[in-house]
Parts: structure tokens; C-alpha cells; sequence
């Protein structure tokens, strides 16, 4: 039984990685109450016909979300932010994990996303969801625009270099990530025998996630100016994003030898000493040791012959990549704890 002081939740696009995975994190959550769930190719069904592995959730998926105070968007982009504008109307708080928020310049959408914005004016109250950056403006937030997958490694993993100010603006961000960040539409990209024993590169020409992570590092650093090479990969994986970052470290801040080594870790042990979820690991992390959790492992280190920074993170693209991270943004905006839910440890091997 639900106990009395539970908020009651709902989730838009059940049907999609996302929206599985969100159901998974909240039946659990101590304090919220799941009531609703929509899924437009499955209105009726329950729950637990469409995904057997939820029988136990005694939920059917309906057309349009009902008295709920959060609602978790896990709607493709353009159809988010429509169904998302008359629910922020009635004053439900919304957690978009679509790409529809994240960027606060109305222009970008046309040119990464393919649609004008329909709502711009919300664009600038949007609180771009990232508690290790943004975690006091989410706890007043009405609107917070979950990040991307592959941002939120990247992001993470170059944060602290930047804010201390020991890198150039060149960086190269190479990311590989498993076969979910797809979602569930079936297409030649993601088709098994094209997927399995192969690795490819893709968006060579700019993927749509950039702007997130040139915006947010300038949030850091206003006259940090980066200039990025983002290549993402995929790789015959189910679950789990691996990232690499490289920078030319600025010599005056931080010097290419073992103290510069000791002094870079501190730098990264400082800057998220009190993250909940967010740690500095003492060998480079494994994709395995991230997954189905909501921890980003990060790995930052000097490569003493050419003066550069590396940095290597882990995520779990389902978990601190999407719904994880959705829920601790949620935890925030309702005045939980922030790891409420969320402190499973990673399923091994």
C-alpha cells in the first residue's frame, strides 16, 4: 500500500528504453507512487502484457497522463515539448528527458534537430538537469531538461579541467556506447547482424549532442571558448558509454610530470567530494562496473610525454544517462533525499 505522503507520478512514452527503465528505478522509490503511464502503440494494454519481466505492476497504459504532480517525458523530441506545454499549464513539474530543453539558444533546434521550438520562452527557465553543476537551481525548477547520454560522460569528464582553468580549448571527446542509446525503432543501424562483432563510427559531421557539451562547459567557464571533436561510436553492447577526453594541458597550471599527476586527481577528488553519485576511480573504469546504476566512474590522468589530459568516464546510458538521473533530478525538485531510490550496485558480471 502507498503510504499517504507519496507523490504521485506518471511517466509519458512508456514504451521506449527510457520509460522501461524509469518504471524499473520508481516502483522501488520510497516515495513516490506511480499512477499513470502512456504509450500511444499500446493504449489499454497492461503493463505487464507489453513487458512481462513488469507483470508485477498492476498498471495500464493510457492515452494521456492523470493527476499526477511529476511527470517524466520520455517522448521523442518536438512530440515532447507539445505534450509536455499543457501539463506545465496545469502547474505539474516536469522532467523532460528529450533533447527539447536542453538548449537555450531557439536557434540551435532547427539546425541539430530538424523543427522550430514551439515554446522558446520556456527555453531560459528550463534548468538543464545536471546535479553535480546545477543541483541548486533543480530544487525550485518547475521545467528540467534531463541531459543527453553522451553529454553527460563528456561533461562530467571535462568539468573540473575546465573550471580550474588547465586546459586549451582543443579537445576531442571519442565516446562508445551500447546499442540502447538507440531506442527501440528498428533500423538498419541498430539490426543484429549489422551490430554484432562490429564497431562503427558515426555522425562524423557533428552529432546533435555537441551543442550540450560546448554549452555547459561555458556555464564553467565564460570565456572558455571550446573548440570540440566529438566522434561517437557504437559498439555490440546492450547497455553502457564509454568516453575518452583529451586536452592539451596550459603548462603555467599544471605541469606534465608525476606532481602534476597528484595535483590533476586532487583537482577532480575536490571538485566532486560531495557527489552521491558521481566518483573518481583509482584504475580506468569498465563499462561492467556501471551497469544497471545510477554512478558516473571517472579516471583522470596525465599522458607526461605529450602534456595532455585524459580522462576516461563510465555510465550506465539507461540509468545516470536517462532515467537515473531523471529520478535524481526528481529527488531534488520534491525535497528527498537525492540518492532516494537509487543506490542499487551494479549487476556483475
Amino acid at each position: 500500500m502507498p503510504h499517504i505522503n507519496q507523490s504521485r507520478v506518471g511517466i509519458l512514452n512508456v514504451t521506449g528504453y527510457a520509460g522501461i527503465e524509469l518504471v524499473r528505478l520508481l516502483w522501488q522509490h520510497p516515495n513516490v507512487e506511480l499512477v499513470s503511464v502512456t504509450g500511444r502503440s499500446e493504449v489499454e494494454k497492461r503493463l505487464g502484457t507489453v513487458f512481462p519481466h513488469l507483470g508485477g505492476i498492476d498498471l495500464v497504459i493510457e492515452a494521456e497522463c492523470r493527476n499526477v504532480e511529476v511527470v517524466f517525458s520520455a517522448l521523442p523530441h518536438k512530440s515532447s515539448a507539445e505534450a509536455i506545454l499543457p501539463l506545465l499549464k496545469e502547474g505539474v513539474r516536469v522532467v523532460d528527458i528529450s533533447a527539447d530543453f536542453r538548449l537555450k539558444d531557439a536557434e540551435d533546434y532547427p539546425r541539430w534537430y530538424n523543427f522550430a521550438h514551439p515554446a522558446p520562452h520556456l527555453l531560459q527557465e528550463a534548468v538543464y538537469g545536471l546535479p553535480e553543476l546545477h543541483r541548486t537551481q533543480l530544487i525550485p525548477a518547475q521545467l528540467v531538461a534531463n541531459p543527453g547520454c553522451y553529454p553527460t560522460g563528456a561533461i562530467l569528464a571535462l568539468a573540473p579541467a575546465v573550471k580550474e582553468g588547465i586546459i586549451s580549448s582543443s579537445i576531442i571527446i571519442d565516446s562508445k556506447s551500447g546499442v540502447s542509446g538507440a531506442g527501440r525503432a528498428l533500423s538498419m543501424l541498430t539490426h543484429y547482424p549489422e551490430v554484432n562483432e562490429n564497431i562503427q563510427a558515426y555522425a562524423l559531421e557533428g552529432h546533435r549532442h555537441l551543442p550540450e557539451v560546448v554549452q555547459e562547459l561555458g556555464v564553467l567557464d565564460s570565456n572558455f571558448a571550446p573548440r570540440i571533436t566529438f566522434i561517437p561510436h557504437l559498439v555490440p553492447l546492450t547497455r553502457g558509454i564509454l568516453t575518452s577526453c583529451y586536452a592539451d594541458i596550459i603548462g603555467e597550471k599544471i605541469t606534465p610530470d608525476e606532481k602534476g599527476k597528484k595535483e590533476l586527481r586532487e583537482i577532480y577528488q575536490d571538485f566532486y567530494k560531495d557527489e552521491p553519485f558521481t566518483k573518481i576511480t583509482d584504475t580506468p573504469p569498465q563499462t561492467k562496473q556501471v551497469w544497471g546504476t545510477n554512478f558516473c566512474l571517472i579516471y583522470p590522468t596525465l599522458d607526461i610525454r605529450t602534456g595532455r589530459l585524459i580522462v576516461i568516464t563510465c555510465i550506465d546510458n539507461l540509468v545516470k544517462g536517462a532515467g537515473g538521473q531523471a529520478i535524481q533530478n526528481m529527488n531534488l525538485m520534491l525535497g528527498f533525499a537525492e540518492a532516494t531510490g537509487l543506490e542499487q550496485l551494479a549487476v556483475y558480471p
